[in-house]
């Protein structure tokens, strides 16, 4: 079973009133998907994004924001630069590599050699 984590791409901090309690310390992260498994890490396209009041501790969903806050979110959306979509394998996927092949190679040994008859 895969792994999912989302990694922080950008962070800011607005100075927008906050929708509850009108306060001007907001927080806007940015997020990526990364998932994880035994043979291979992928970073995948998807992003996410939350709102933040750091007053109230509250989370501000896109129905109660305000023009400014749209605003800022939509230059602080083309400042997050996400990484490349990209699948890396793991250290087990090279070692299990490893092994098929080494074991292939000794059945073509013993195969010539004559060691195994058909």
């Amino acid at each position: 079973m895969a792994k999912e984590k989302f990694e922080v791409i950008k962070e800011a901090q607005l100075t927008n009133n906050c929708p509850e309690c009108f306060n001007q310390d907001l927080n806007l992260t940015f997020y990526q998907k990364h998932t994880y498994g035994s043979f291979f890490h992928k970073i995948t396209g998807d992003l996410s994004n939350k709102l933040v009041c750091n007053t109230c501790h509250s989370t501000i969903y896109p129905v109660s924001w305000t023009d400014d806050i749209e605003r800022m979110f939509a230059y602080y959306e083309k400042t997050a630069i996400p990484a490349k979509k990209s699948s890396k394998p793991t250290l087990l996927f090279y070692s299990l590599m490893l092994v098929m092949i080494a074991l292939v190679a000794g059945a073509v040994y013993l195969f010539i050699t004559g060691a195994i008859q058909l």
